[in-house]
């Protein structure tokens, strides 16, 4: 049986492994434009190829696809759970299923590296980059650095792990960075003395729908670490970037992390695809769920008025 001939329903798939804030507000948002909401881990979710019509399983479809699905978080794993979480991803947008983000775009972000290549190859500006697995090789470039650089994990999110390394510092051993070694140009700030900022530029169907700077007296300066938000004009130039870099990434959505140098510069550090919004939304006063859900029922709307 071909996905076309599977029975669908106006049900959103909400994938995560907490009902938190996030993820109530969301359901209750999606409730609203007059969606079903189901709430299901990624662990508990499979394939059942001849078993079920279109070959997967979700607990609690019956056997039916969804209208969409929405991924707010997924769980940690091995290689082998991490692939077949992402293969049930990569299954669902094949059946005509709309997912946001959808894995390809969750797979280029959750990867550091890959996610600068696109930035830069979309010809946005960006710091200097280098992600090599070779501790020689990375030691030679820190040595060589003329300013500070920055050490990231290749996965990470929420300023985990983050360090700042000086000139001819030394850089920790392989295992301490999983095997791969994420360097980034230092970049200083334009923001007040005694403090480091930068901007999270909120971006949903290709439009940026809530900006917020971010402050702390440290240099790391997300919100998980104790920076305070507060809510930023949208500066047509940050939006504008903030959106090439969604789309560079395949992204239907997502948090965009840029920070303007000293010379007044937009740069684009990061393109979060799961990105959460309570602290830009405690900041902006902006209802993010809402703008999220909304896009949602939009979305599933376009076909069915172009078939008719």
């Amino acid at each position: 049986m071909t996905s076309d001939s599977v029975t669908r329903d106006d049900t959103v798939v909400v994938f995560t492994e907490d009902a938190d804030w996030h993820t109530r507000n969301l359901s209750l948002a999606l409730e609203r434009e007059g969606l079903r909401v189901l709430v299901r881990s990624l662990n508990d979710c499979g394939f059942a190829i001849g078993e079920t019509p279109h070959g997967l399983l979700i607990p609690g479809l019956d056997g039916a696809l969804p209208a969409a699905a929405f991924i707010r978080i997924i769980a940690k794993g091995s290689t082998e759970q991490i692939t077949a979480r992402l293969g049930l991803l990569h299954a669902l947008r094949e059946c005509g299923v709309k997912v946001m983000n959808d894995a390809r775009a969750i797979e280029r972000c959750v990867d550091k590296s890959m996610t600068s290549f696109l930035i830069a190859k979309a010809g946005l500006p960006t710091p200097r980059t280098f992600v090599g697995e070779r501790r020689e090789a990375m030691q030679a470039l820190i040595d060589a650095a003329p300013m500070d650089t920055v050490l990231k994990p290749l996965f990470g999110a929420q300023g985990k792990g983050i360090k700042r390394i000086a000139p001819r510092a030394p850089l920790p051993e392989p295992a301490a960075v999983g095997g791969v070694y994420y360097l980034q140009e230092f970049v200083e700030s334009a923001s007040p003395a005694g403090h480091y900022q930068d901007w999270r530029v909120f971006v949903i169907g290709g439009r940026a729908v809530a900006a917020m700077i971010r402050q702390s007296e440290r240099w790391i300066t997300n919100i998980h670490q104790g920076a305070t938000g507060a809510p930023a004009p949208l500066d047509r130039e940050a939006c504008e970037i903030a959106v090439r870099a969604t789309e560079a990434v395949g992204a239907d959505y997502a948090g965009v992390d840029l920070i303007e140098n000293a010379r007044g510069e937009f740069m684009v550090l990061e393109v979060n695809s799961m990105p959460a919004w309570k602290g830009l939304q405690r900041a902006t006063g902006i209802d993010v769920a809402s703008r999220l859900a909304r896009h949602v029922a939009e979305s599933l709307a376009v076909p069915a008025a172009e078939a008719g």
